[in-house]
């Protein structure tokens, strides 16, 4: 009997593995997004049947360009909510990459080694 040969398996790059990842979040936020419910979320409902919604202020941000999850100046409703999904999107992924790569790890430097070699050892 032979053994049953097996093929190495071939190691994701980080960039693919990032490249997808973009791709995928952004057709949710331009495609998906549009089919999501068009119902109030929880707290609107519940203050409409509680009869309280009429009271509520608008938000500090009730006019800005992405107000209601759509995009002013942009008449096709599909297209406004795909606009804001995407930009969405991309301001939180570029975020998230920008604090990840303030807080990545790095590699020790040569100067590094130096001074750890310096150091006495504790026991």
């Amino acid at each position: 009997m032979s053994a049953p040969t097996t093929t190495p398996r071939r190691r994701v790059s980080t960039r693919a593995l990032v490249v997808v990842g973009l791709v995928v979040a952004l057709l949710v936020a331009g495609v998906a997004s549009y089919y999501a419910s068009s119902h109030p979320d929880g707290l609107e409902h519940v203050a409409g049947e509680t009869g309280f919604l009429d009271s509520a202020e608008d938000s500090p941000t009730a006019d800005s360009p992405f107000a209601d999850y759509t995009t002013e100046g942009v008449e096709d409703e599909r297209l406004s909510v795909g606009i804001a999904g995407v930009l969405g999107t991309l301001v939180v992924l570029v975020l998230a990459g920008g604090l990840a790569l303030a807080l990545r790890r790095r590699t020790p430097t040569p100067d590094d080694d130096t001074a750890r070699a310096r150091e006495p050892e504790r026991a």
